[in-house]
């Protein structure tokens, strides 16, 4: 994927640019949890600030429209210099750009108070557009989302890439064109979505393990009992793949029911109790191939994170960290556990993203970067 990259523009002193960065983080008591997304977006800003740019930086964060990114700025105005600016549609922020002088960050609201972000409003993007020169997108985490901010802006101005969102496509490209052997791990929800990629990398891929609910999926069309486990609307019971060599699953789960909390093997799983999570001969399985592959990528939880049942997950991470091959991972709950057991710096590449990881990797490429493309 050839970007227009911001460090190819050779005069950025005086122009208004406006950033779209990830600053969706996890939040505790309203101050910031994890500063991942944070130390990840500081690179293009300093960039832009370092050439003199008047850089405004725009994202968002939550799900309700009452969620504020000011938690998120007090934050980073620890680590650089910049001020806050307030809703970009309100007036007030016209008077705080307007002032804004060479070098300077402007930070913004959470785009999502203004429900045309979401709708990829046209009258929201021309609003945005006239407040800047040049337009740069850092968002990879959004990079599968047409939102005014990730689309419409681009259409509206010079668009180019940021440096951390150059970098994630150039190292998830690199797991798109793998060496041998090579393992792919999936976990998660929502087989329906995720059909296409498990067919692609089952050709790409010496082996692909799925786990999570995905597993469920795959559980249930070979004909094992899943009880209350989550499972997808959609039956595999057809698919190519199901009985793929190449598919690795499984073989103990962790479930709870009327019986508590237990391990059992995939054949022992009774219809009132629900899987919540792979069990230890399964990760004990999944050390052999981790260790044996040249390739290793890695995207979503194996258990029912959220709630407690991080077992598996965490012990997988443990092992890749230790492993010789080149390894990327991505998914908020899988960086989550590398994040609480500190192992960042123990895998080659980290990604900031979920959906759009899984949107790169299946297709090559999303609307949204097709947008920051050479023509």
């Amino acid at each position: 994927m050839n970007l227009r990259m911001i460090s190819e523009v050779e005069n950025l002193k005086g122009k208004y640019v406006i950033i779209r960065s990830s600053f969706n983080v996890p939040l505790k008591d309203g101050k910031v949890r994890n500063t991942f997304r944070i130390e990840r977006a500081l690179p293009t800003i300093e960039y832009l600030r370092n050439q003199g740019a008047r850089t405004i930086v725009i994202s968002h964060i939550g799900r309700d429209i009452a969620d504020t990114l000011r938690p998120v700025y007090e934050d980073l105005v620890t680590r650089l210099p910049l001020r806050w600016g307030g809703a970009i549609g309100d007036p007030a922020f016209k008077v705080v750009r307007d002032s804004m002088i060479d070098g300077e960050v402007v930070f913004c609201e959470n785009l999502r108070q203004d429900v045309r972000e979401e709708d990829n409003s046209p009258e929201f993007a021309d609003l945005m557009a006239t407040y800047g020169d040049l337009y740069v997108n850092d968002a990879f985490a959004e990079a599968h989302r047409q939102h005014a901010s990730t689309f419409g802006l681009a259409e509206r101005l010079p668009a180019y890439a940021g440096l951390t969102l150059a970098t994630e496509v150039q190292e998830l490209t690199k797991v798109m064109h793998p060496k041998s052997p090579a393992l792919f791990l999936l976990g998660g929800a929502k087989f329906e979505t995720k059909l296409p990629l498990v067919e692609k990398f089952l050709d790409l891929y010496d082996s692909v393990f799925i786990g999570g609910a995905l597993a469920n999926d795959i559980l249930k069309a070979r004909g094992y009992e899943v009880g209350l486990s989550l499972v997808s609307e959609m039956s595999l019971s057809d698919a190519s793949f199901l009985w793929s060599e190449k598919l690795v699953l499984p073989i103990d789960v962790v479930v709870t029911g009327p019986r508590g909390v237990k391990t059992v093997l995939i054949d022992e799983v009774y219809p009132d109790e629900q899987i919540m999570d792979c069990g230890s001969e399964t990760t004990m399985r999944l050390r052999r191939y981790i260790e044996a592959a040249e390739t290793i990528l890695w995207n979503g939880p194996f258990g029912n994170y959220e709630n407690g049942f991080t077992e598996s997950t965490e012990v997988t991470a443990e092992i890749i960290a230790e492993a010789k091959g080149f390894s990327v991972i991505g998914g908020g709950d899988t960086v989550a556990a590398v994040e609480k057991l500190k192992l960042n710096d123990k895998f080659d590449f980290v990604s900031i993203g979920g959906g759009s990881m899984i949107t790169l990797l299946e297709y090559g490429t999303t609307p949204v970067l097709h947008m920051l493309c050479k023509d």
